[in-house]
């Protein structure tokens, strides 16, 4: 293991001063506030056809449910202790399967399906068997799947997670966020971490293929001292994968977040310091730094695959899947079909309103054009592989690549200064040091945000 352990490059405070800006995370591009209201349910279901039921497909189903409300989510989800809403939820996903597939045309390969939320460990194990059946009846999932699930620790016990595996479960993601006790206090969320070790260990016990642990940093009431503790100890208990988040405070956007004392946030010097120290403490335990906050093992699929440069990205993150169509069922889920994206309804009513009426529920959604297409391929490539070649990039889109992103090679001078990309003869190579800030290298190419940049170098109009 000592061999593989991979050392963090000197990360400058300056340096990540300069890049401490918002930014996309590119799960998707163009990026999701991008869509439009006059995509919808016609223009998803023309896709849908268009693709063919035998291409293997990603699917995310959103449970939008949870018993009890974290200050800092910003997710789209529904507080409630009813657990009776559950079953007519289910309903309206199997309305909701039923139009898509009778749209793709047949039971379409399923290679990777995720359950997220709110809070999936809401509905009972009656009712994850009800779903999983429903998914299986109307999805083919393929032999070696990934079937993964997020896990609120207070939900679940040792039962739970051995129906989990019995249902076909083989991945596991644990929201964890903090371990130190006053953080867990300031957002409303706390789990004793000898709760969370012992169902690790159960679900290791239990043959899981692979766990995962949600970090977040920036919470109210964290020091770069008790989130090396949380670190530490995260690390102790070794799973295969690690996400750690930036918590980005907007109450104005995220209700819940009004409830967070701003006085108890840490001031983004210290916010620095805990991503700098996790890094260097997460590389020095031997893991492997994927890209855009997460880390796994070496032998974990997802390192095997940042190794072999076969990385892929998705509304999920980072995946070893290979590039697919990924459809998205429920309240506020998106899909990408093709050249498109689409996304439900983001309120249970207007959801429910849509299904009742046999019609998807789609809101708002993207027709991506050959300029949107060109550079999601340099995006993704950059994000997945820190490389582009331009020969694979002309091939694909009959453009010669410097001249066409003239202006954006200009910019990437700025980011070589600084020891971020490499700019070769016919290739865009990310540095070692790059790899902390391939968002920053990523936005060059987003075509949106440097024209909102543009705009705001204008003086006002009144």
């Amino acid at each position: 293991m000592a061999a593989m352990t991979e050392t963090a490059p000197a990360l400058d405070p300056e340096l990540l001063r300069r890049h401490d800006v918002a930014g996309p995370r590119y799960t998707s591009y163009p990026t999701a506030d991008r869509f439009v209201e006059a995509h919808q349910a016609p223009q998803h279901l023309q896709a849908l056809s268009q693709r063919g039921s035998g291409q293997p497909l990603s699917v995310y189903v959103h449970i939008p449910f949870c018993e009890q409300l974290c200050y800092y989510c910003a997710c789209n989800k529904i507080i409630t202790k009813h657990h009776e809403r559950a079953q007519p939820y289910l309903e309206l996903l199997d309305v909701e399967m039923d139009l898509t597939v009778a749209a793709i045309g047949g039971q379409a390969p399923v290679s990777q399906l995720h359950l997220g939320g709110g809070s999936p460990t809401f509905l009972s194990d009656a009712e994850l068997g009800t779903l999983m059946a429903s998914l299986r009846q109307r999805f083919r999932l393929l032999p070696g799947a990934e079937l993964s699930i997020e896990i609120d620790p207070r939900t679940v016990d040792a039962t739970r997670l051995a129906h989990l595996k019995s249902l076909g479960f083989n991945r596991l993601s644990f929201g964890v966020q903090d371990f130190d006790a006053a953080v867990q206090k300031a957002v409303h969320r706390v789990q004793p971490i000898e709760s969370v070790a012992a169902l690790m260990h159960s679900a290791r016990e239990l043959g899981f293929a692979s766990i995962s642990v949600d970090l977040i940093y920036g919470l109210p009431s964290q020091t770069p001292a008790s989130f090396a503790r949380t670190i530490a100890q995260v690390a102790e208990l070794r799973p295969d994968r690690i996400a750690m988040y930036a918590y980005a405070h907007l109450p104005q956007r995220f209700k819940p977040q009004r409830r967070i004392v701003a006085e108890l946030l840490p001031p983004a010097g210290d916010k620095l310091t805990m991503l700098s120290g996790a890094i260097s403490a997460l590389l020095d335990d031997g893991y492997v730094y994927i890209g855009m906050d997460h880390f796994a093992l070496p032998d974990d699929p997802l390192a095997v695959a940042k190794r072999q440069g076969l990385l892929h990205r998705n509304f999920q993150g980072y995946s070893t899947q290979p590039d697919c169509d990924l459809v998205g069922l429920g309240v506020s889920a998106i899909s990408r079909v093709g050249a498109t994206y689409a996304q439900n309804a983001k309120t249970l009513e207007e959801y429910e309103d849509a299904l009742r009426q046999r019609q998807l529920p789609i809101q708002r959604g993207l027709g991506l054009n050959r300029d949107d297409l060109l550079r999601r391929a340099v995006i993704m490539a950059l994000m997945c592989q820190g490389r582009v070649e331009f020969e694979s990039i002309a091939a694909s889109y009959l453009v010669d690549v410097p001249r066409y992103f003239a202006p954006e090679f200009e910019r990437l001078q700025h980011l070589a200064s600084q020891g971020l990309v490499t700019l070769e003869p016919g290739a865009i190579q990310v540095t070692p040091l790059g790899w902390y800030f391939v968002r920053a290298v990523a936005m060059v190419f987003d075509r949106y945000l440097q024209a909102d940049a543009s705009r705001q170098r204008f003086s006002k109009i009144i």
